[in-house]
């Protein structure tokens, strides 16, 4: 790489207040062409704020920003574009109602003369992900296909133009390990091209495998940046959020205490996952399920929770058949479900921390028809308590909170509810890793009180962290049980070597469930 190149964003004293609340103060940041650049920090450090300036969707409030030595005069996503700046959103920028290839070149249409050229935008669509070695349907609706479909179509449309810096963020929440192998290969290729890649992810693990250097934000100020070789794993997490943590392994998991069966499922059967799932849960414990992409994780929790229609197998509460066609027959059961996507499914951001706690909680708040103030705010302020909710206070909106406490807000307004049973799709994505041994922590504690807890997850240590039995999925079947002891090796070594290990045993039973699956050879 040329010295001689200027740097492919360059950021000096980079500022920006809303109002009195201070998001980032006097940020420097380099980021070289051809590198892939972490750029790290707790839910709140600032992060966003600085994409939204790169991208141009929000002015800073002091400081210069240049794009391969072009100073950005105007902050808009079309100046940021043409400067050669791309991202692919967390929050994706999908239209459900559009295929794949529509949303790829979405306000970028391909066309023949005047008319738009809807066989060339699937050709072409087809080409850019076989080049990053997926196989994703053009002409598929986006509300359509799984949510690791939907991630990598962002990611494709965000490369599907020439760009100089390309922005991912959080780009491995809902793809497989094979997906998560091809993506990488193909941010290689991209590196070697010289294209700069700032990359975004609470995982540390591929922080370490993927980004050549690192930036840390902390508090919106700048912390540390520096090639990877010099950082350790807790020297990392140490600069993130300004204190020593050994993430997942801060996790105490004392053995489950475990009481009666709450929860049995037999040949249960979606409309098109699961395919036949036997599931018992007990009080008191923690069970996990994991599985690769289009294993029917997703697809079991919606059937259990109401959201998807049951068509065929039964459903026993505490030993009584329950007849679940919606999700208030499931709340009625004592059944709640954590959903996957929190934003889109789990709260209303610009509602109130007490008014999405109240949602499903209307009819025991409500006196004549008309929600009750008083007790409304009561079970939010306890809510704030129980979970220790960094919050203004229950009339904060839901926005203004960083991820891990948001999703403390949606598992409160399920706890209010007072299921029995208590299903969690990935409830820690997304969330930094001090926030995610705490969400940990909480579910470990709800078992030793009495719930019995699902919990779905592409994040194996957080499985190995929570669970006291795993379940691995695959074609929608179960295909193997684990008792989470099992995976433990002998003794020696460090907590986090053992969970190493463990997460690496938990994926080669995920890889030969499919390969199982395939050939029908499935146990």
């Amino acid at each position: 790489m040329s010295h001689a190149l200027p740097e492919a964003v360059r950021m000096r004293g980079v500022s920006k207040h809303f109002g009195g609340v201070r998001a980032l103060e006097g940020v420097d940041l380099d980021i070289r062409p051809g590198e892939v650049h972490a750029l790290l920090g707790e839910n709140g450090a600032g992060k966003s704020t600085i994409l939204k300036i790169l991208r141009g969707v929000q002015p800073p409030s002091a400081g210069t920003v240049e794009i391969g030595g072009t100073a950005m005069k105007g902050f808009t996503p079309e100046v940021a574009r043409r400067l050669g700046v791309s991202m692919a959103f967390q929050e994706m920028s999908l239209v459900p109602t559009l295929t794949v290839a529509q949303n790829v070149f979405l306000n970028r249409e391909i066309k023949a003369g005047a008319l738009i050229d809807d066989r060339a935008a699937i050709e072409e669509a087809r080409r850019l992900f076989a080049r990053m070695g997926v196989a994703v349907d053009p002409l598929a609706k986006v509300a359509d296909i799984p949510a690791g479909h939907r991630q990598l179509t962002e990611i494709v449309k965000a490369t599907s133009q020439p760009c100089k810096v390309l922005v991912l963020d959080e780009p491995t929440t809902a793809l497989s390990g094979n997906e998560v192998e091809r993506l990488f290969d193909y941010v290689r290729q991209l590196k070697a091209e010289g294209v700069a890649v700032v990359y975004v992810s609470h995982r540390m693990d591929e922080i370490f495998r993927i980004a050549d250097r690192a930036s840390v934000l902390r508090d919106g100020r700048h912390v540390v940046t520096g090639p990877m070789a010099d950082f350790t794993l807790d020297s990392l997490i140490a600069h993130i959020i300004g204190r020593r943590s050994r993430g997942f392994s801060d996790v105490v998991r004392e053995t489950a205490t475990v009481g009666e069966t709450i929860l049995e499922a037999q040949g249960l059967v979606g409309e098109h996952k699961p395919a036949g799932v036997d599931l018992t849960l007990r009080r008191g414990e923690v069970v996990g399920i994991a599985g690769l992409l289009g294993s029917g994780r997703s697809s079991l929790a919606r059937v259990l929770a109401g959201v998807a229609p049951l068509r065929g197998g039964e459903i026993r509460v505490k030993g009584r058949a329950v007849t679940i066609n919606k999700p208030a027959d499931a709340i009625a059961a004592g059944i709640a479900l954590v959903p996957e996507d929190r934003s889109r499914q789990g709260f209303v951001a610009f509602h109130s921390v007490e008014s999405n706690i109240a949602l499903p909680n209307l009819s025991r708040l409500s006196d004549g028809g008309f929600v009750d103030g008083s007790k409304s705010a009561r079970l939010a302020d306890e809510s704030i308590a129980r979970l220790r909710i960094k919050t203004d206070g229950c009339r904060a909106p839901v926005r203004s909170l960083s991820g891990g406490n948001a999703q403390k807000v949606v598992i409160a307004k399920w706890l209010a509810t007072e299921p029995d049973i208590l299903i969690l799709d990935e409830p820690t994505a997304g969330i930094d890793i001090g926030s995610k041994s705490e969400i940990v922590t909480l579910i470990r504690g709800l078992a030793k009180a009495g719930k019995a807890i699902l919990v779905l997850s592409s994040e194996l240590q957080e499985l190995l962290a929570a669970c006291d039995r795993i379940l691995v999925m695959s074609d929608g079947r179960i295909a193997r049980e684990i008792d989470r002891q099992a995976l433990d090796p002998g003794p020696g070594g460090s907590e986090a070597d053992a969970l190493g290990q463990a997460e690496q045993t938990l994926n080669t039973f995920m890889q030969q469930a499919r390969s199982e699956a395939r050939t029908g050879t499935a146990r």
